[in-house]
């Protein structure tokens, strides 16, 4: 079957990502916008996964839970679960292995913490845009580990993408996917697919304007699962 995805999208827990992303906010608007799966993965951090989740459930919207890991080398890397409690799991390990440093809402913005209608409930203190001790050989192995899947965001992109931190993607690291955003031509898509890799193109959205459009970016799932998701992204 086919499924029409967004699976890299913050919410406002993220410093970088706008207050309006909200957990209704943001499934009311994949629902507009035609898809059927999407992917909560704010950085370094799980905390607003549950609330998604939930208002996904009251919407029709498949959500995965997630988080976008900074590594060692300053490399984004998208690490997808196959339930909440994995992520929240995995959360707890990542806020263990990262750089504690205040958040300064005035310089960097607020990281609010949500529940599923939308209310406020508590906002994280540490700034969550700092890197881990983590390294970018340890991301598929820390994925693995809570039953999830591990791969390098916005790879074309020059801030955080793995080719201009680290030049190319070693087989050694054992990415089965790659993110590769809507700016990038066929040509770079087309070079990636024929090295094996499934090739995703999602928003990396921080605002609402910018999550997916029903449109040619789809993934064939034998069921509209978070399972059959992980299984399609972790087949190489």
């Amino acid at each position: 079957m086919k499924v029409y995805y967004d699976l890299h999208i913050h919410t406002a827990l993220s410093p970088c990502g706008d207050d309006d992303m909200t957990p209704c906010n943001i499934v009311g608007l994949a629902a507009l916008c035609g898809l059927d799966v999407i992917a909560v993965t704010d950085h370094n951090s799980a905390l607003n996964c549950a609330a998604v989740e939930k208002a996904g459930r009251e919407a029709g919207i498949t959500v995965l839970s997630g988080m976008e890991l900074e590594t060692a080398e300053e490399v984004h890397v998208v690490l997808l679960f196959p339930s909440l409690a994995a992520a929240e799991e995995c959360g707890k390990e990542v806020g263990s292995r990262r750089l504690l440093v205040p958040n300064k809402p005035d310089i960097y913005g607020s990281q609010l913490i949500m529940s599923h209608d939308d209310r406020v409930v508590g906002e994280e203190k540490n700034l969550l845009v700092t890197a881990t001790d983590i390294g970018v050989y340890e991301t598929v192995e820390l994925a693995r580990k809570y039953g999830g899947v591990a791969f390098p965001a916005h790879i074309d992109r020059p801030s955080h993408g793995i080719l201009q931190m680290l030049g190319d993607i070693d087989e050694d690291m054992g990415f089965t996917a790659v993110e590769i955003s809507s700016f990038a031509g066929d040509e770079f898509v087309n070079k990636w697919i024929n090295r094996g890799y499934t090739v995703m193109r999602n928003s990396d959205a921080h605002y609402l304007e910018n999550i997916n459009q029903r449109s040619v970016n789809f993934l064939e799932l034998d069921s509209l699962t978070p399972q059959s998701v992980l299984k399609k992204l972790g087949r190489r």
